[in-house]
């Protein structure tokens, strides 16, 4: 959770606001299939719906007010992985410092899966 002040007062921001708005923006880049969580029972990895990419993202919290966020997705097959990756990123940060005011120290992307067929 981010606090931020001036004026007129306070707005805290929880991290569920960061992990939906994250989620959302990473899939909508090209190439994206979806956001991808690990069962913890039996380690498969799941494809998860639009309502809840949140799962497969990660935000934390550091002292100086900047977060970094991991996402873990699957992508489509035969994609450039280095091109997707790095438009995720670049849209993750933009999204996220738009729409938040927080900046973004760092993110993260995990391509978990590839689609095939």
């Amino acid at each position: 959770m981010t606090t931020q002040t001036n004026e007129n007062g306070s707005l805290v921001i929880s991290s569920s606001v960061y992990t939906d708005i994250a989620g959302n923006a990473a899939i909508n880049c090209f190439g994206v299939k979806g956001m991808v969580a690990r069962s913890m029972v039996d380690g498969v990895q799941h494809l998860l719906r639009k309502d809840r990419v949140s799962k497969g993202v990660k935000v934390e919290f550091h002292d100086d007010n900047t977060i970094s966020i991991d996402l873990h997705i699957m992508v489509d097959n035969g994609v450039n992985l280095t091109a997707v990756g790095s438009s995720i990123i670049s849209e993750v940060r933009y999204v996220v410092q738009n729409c938040t005011g927080t900046e973004v120290r760092a993110v993260n992307v995990y391509v978990d899966s590839v689609l095939i067929g």
